[in-house]
């Protein structure tokens, strides 16, 4: 019978600069996010590109990682999460230096796709990761720090790429110096996950329970009880069905889970966050006539917003339920939407006053999302899947998201430009779909809060 952990008084200090290290895989999502809002205007004018053509340079990075989260799945269950931190670092790296010296459109494109595939990877794996190594009581915290890394890559990207803004240097373009910065990143995930653990719930499940415990003991700081509760429960859920961590398995075992993190997901992109992110610069060149600097500077701003209500939302995540703060993100989503879209029906996109309001209300909508949609869908798909398949399954639903953030990053420029740059007419779809994720939430996600990963796959299999 599995030890209860939660009777188990954690006293030791938590061991957040592990964390932080954990979750760098978060640094090169939101890095390349915040480079591309920049970048891709410029290109789009250097390259007499048409709206489609900015919109697949855009997308074109989320076929990769599409690709990338389905793959790292099954290759985590099967040889551990930290190794394949370092080998999505490498392809990150060569993606980088391709988008650097890339010669045309095509060849972009494809060094897009590359990148791609180590962010995809790194999407599914590090909150898989991170969820391995909190305690219950401090699962959502720990969690939240990828989203937490997204944010904070896209706010350097977007100070970077105001600094290399109108600079050639050495022959080479802004956009181009733009692109080689997520060098950096990579190079500093490579390092840090070096110094990382395999998560002690891989261990255990490979027969490596000495290499586990040490792991909790040493490097999470549980207590020698908490230690050896821990590793009871892993043990005993793994003794029920130790399972070989198969698409079919986790489709046969774990279906409902299946189409919830599916769901989250694509709600997730399909109320507009990385259009937002992706294209602010243009939204407010295109629509509202400001110049590429001031359009850059709106973005920093929306940025620091989006780390600050992050930040926020990592030390509240784990005060009030998952469902609770979904809904509220929902809601608040909702309302900013429906007064930009009133607002630029009736006032047009040439007046200042609309684009004021409109950048209040768009850091409003940030302000919604980050504090439960950005955080929760991605620590949600790795609580709610078995042990056994919990590789595979949340490398399903992080490639929703990226079917998801395809879409919307696609077609939102034709969208845009079809409606004579109103983002009016955009912004009505975020606002349907912010409202039917109420539905979705009361309906069909579960609560996870405060439950042991053990004792959520326990009610799974009951």
């Amino acid at each position: 019978m599995a030890i209860e952990s939660s009777t188990v008084p954690e006293k030791t200090p938590m061991p957040w600069g592990l964390y932080v290290v954990g979750a760098l895989g978060g640094l090169l999502f939101g890095f390349d996010t915040g480079v591309i809002s920049g970048a891709g205007p410029i290109v789009q004018k250097d390259w007499g590109l048409n709206a489609a053509q900015l919109g697949f340079i855009t997308a074109s990075v989320l076929i990769g990682s599409m690709i990338g989260a389905l793959s790292v799945g099954r290759l985590s269950d099967k040889f551990g999460r930290k190794k394949l931190f370092v080998i999505s670092a490498i392809i990150f790296i060569i993606g980088g230096i391709g988008l650097m010296f890339a010669p045309a459109y095509g060849v972009m494109c494809t060094f897009r796709i590359i990148l791609g595939f180590a962010i995809g990877a790194t999407s599914s794996l590090t909150p898989t990761y991170l969820v391995e190594l909190a305690d219950k009581n401090h699962r959502g915290s720990v969690a939240s720090m990828f989203q937490l890394m997204i944010t904070i890559g896209i706010e350097i990207a977007y100070f970077i790429n105001l600094a290399f803004l109108h600079h050639t240097i050495l022959g080479l373009a802004d956009w181009r110096w733009m692109f080689g910065s997520e060098l950096l990143p990579a190079v500093i995930l490579m390092i840090g996950s070096i110094i990382l653990p395999e998560s002690p719930r891989f261990l255990v499940k490979e027969g490596r329970i000495e290499e586990a415990k040490t792991v909790l003991a040493t490097r999470l700081h549980r207590s020698a009880i908490a230690a050896e509760a821990e590793l009871q429960d892993i043990k005993d859920v793994l003794a029920h069905d130790p399972g070989q961590g198969s698409f079919t398995e986790l489709f046969k075992t774990s279906g409902k889970s299946v189409l919830v993190a599916i769901l989250l997901m694509f709600f997730q992109q399909l109320v507009g966050i990385n259009a937002i992110i992706y294209f602010t610069p243009k939204i407010f060149e295109a629509s509202f006539h400001f110049d590429a600097s001031n359009a850059i500077w709106i973005s920093v701003g929306i940025g620091a917003v989006n780390v600050i209500s992050t930040i926020v939302a990592t030390r509240l995540m784990d005060k009030f339920g998952r469902k609770t703060w979904l809904i509220f993100g929902s809601i608040v989503m909702s309302i900013a939407f429906a007064v930009i879209i009133i607002l630029n029906l009736t006032l047009g996109t040439s007046n200042m006053i609309s684009a004021v309001i409109t950048m209040i209300f768009i850091a409003i909508f940030i302000i919604g999302f980050a504090v439960s949609w950005g955080p929760i869908c991605w620590i949600m798909i790795s609580e709610i899947f078995p042990l056994k398949v919990r590789g595979v399954g949340t490398s399903v639903g992080s490639a929703a998201n990226w079917i998801g953030d395809f879409i919307v990053s696609q077609f939102f420029t034709m969208i845009l430009a079809a409606s004579h740059n109103n983002i009016a007419v955009p912004f009505l779809i975020f606002f349907t779909f912010a409202l039917l994720s109420i539905l979705f939430v009361k309906k069909l996600v579960p609560e996870t809060r405060g439950r042991s990963l053990e004792q959520i796959e326990e009610e799974e299999i009951k």
